[in-house]
């Protein structure tokens, strides 16, 4: 039998799980694309447009893509990751094969973030007012994004000058209650040259949309209204376009190597909780920083989403999320790992794995 603080709980979820939809302020629209996949980025805090280099740049910046070598044939990543205590899933797996004389890359990725389990209680009354636990049911409230991925490099004198370019497909879907499909694209520069990596990257720039549709029955509809919810009605949400900007320097140490990257996050939907806060554009900075050795250990450290907080004492102050993380290549494939706070300030640490393989074909 459940107690009344479980039941409270069950009876408050459905509508909570709507709110997200509906009371949600479109500057956070599409906010699990931002997320960003492959624990090594993760571990970086999320510092990677100048210097990401593998399958997961369709996430991160497309140009990056084209860093991979032709020798390096077909790559293939997958990452998992789960928050708060397993509740919430992250999941990514993605392709990448060379095109032409290995100078051009396509690439493939799909992510899924989503909350599986949670208890539809809209039916948990009968008609005469006694609470039946067998009409719950569960549903799952998930967030997709399907993106293909085209870059090429061009060889400009002493650097390298990477393009690319990013079509993405999103659908959200709350159980049977509501779903969305959207569409967006990016464009990614990054330019190498000596030990310098630049990057940039036009986010969203099409102004990605979401057209959302529900669909209740009149007797859903009826709970709805009794329990003080608004029935919500199809709507478009949109998601404005950031900048982000980023420079990082590779360091010889003989057998080592340590390279830091610093980039900006310059969003245009109003202000937000960033390090630089105004209308409409606010920036946030994101640091991260590698040691390898001997290109098979990798230790990594990052910090990021500057904020600012007040405590009990009504007093201000600027929290971080940092992030750690270890890599290992063993022949052809990499695996990575990264322990990182989600941004909640209490102790809420993630721990993400992802891997990446190579797939050389033979040499005739």
């Amino acid at each position: 039998m459940l107690s009344g603080s479980t039941l409270k709980r069950w009876l408050l979820l459905l509508p909570c799980s709507l709110l997200l939809v509906l009371g949600t302020a479109q500057k956070y629209s599409n906010e699990f694309l931002s997320i960003g996949v492959g624990a090594k980025a993760q571990a970086l805090g999320g510092a990677v447009v100048a210097g990401i280099d593998d399958v997961t740049a369709g996430a991160w910046n497309p140009a990056g893509l084209a860093a991979l070598r032709a020798d390096q044939g077909l790559q293939l990543g997958a990452m998992h990751a789960e928050w708060f205590a397993g509740v919430g899933k992250f999941d990514f797996i993605g392709m990448s094969l060379p095109m032409g004389n290995g100078d051009r890359r396509f690439g493939l990725s799909f992510i899924r973030f989503g909350i599986d389990g949670i208890p539809n209680t809209l039916s948990l009354y009968e008609e005469d007012g006694t609470v039946n636990f067998d009409n719950v049911t569960e549903f799952s409230s998930a967030d997709y994004a399907f993106i293909g991925t085209y870059a090429r490099r061009i060889e400009k004198g002493n650097g390298q000058l990477l393009y690319g370019g990013n079509v993405k497909v999103v659908h959200r879907k709350i159980g049977p209650f509501a779903n969305s499909w959207g569409f967006g694209a990016d464009l990614g520069l990054q330019y190498h040259v000596g030990n310098w990596q630049f990057g940039a990257l036009a986010k969203d720039i099409t102004t990605t949309f979401n057209a959302w549709s529900f669909s209740f029955t009149e007797d859903q509809k009826e709970v709805l209204a009794l329990t003080n919810n608004d029935i919500p009605i199809n709507s478009i949400e949109i998601t404005k376009p950031q900048l982000i900007l980023g420079a990082g320097y590779r360091m010889d140490l003989g057998n080592a190597g340590l390279r830091p990257e610093l980039d900006f996050i310059i969003t245009t939907d109003g202000r937000r909780n960033t390090l630089v806060s105004s209308d409409p554009f606010s920036i946030d900075p994101a640091l991260g920083l590698e040691f390898d050795y001997r290109d098979f250990l990798f230790i990594r450290g990052g910090v990021s989403q500057f904020q600012r907080e007040t405590d009990f004492m009504n007093e201000e102050q600027l929290t971080t999320r940092p992030s750690l993380g270890i890599g290992l290549k063993i022949s052809k494939l990499y695996v990575d790992y990264a322990f990182s706070d989600i941004g909640d300030q209490e102790s809420r640490f993630s721990h993400i794995i992802s891997l990446k393989l190579d797939i050389v074909p033979k040499q005739p």
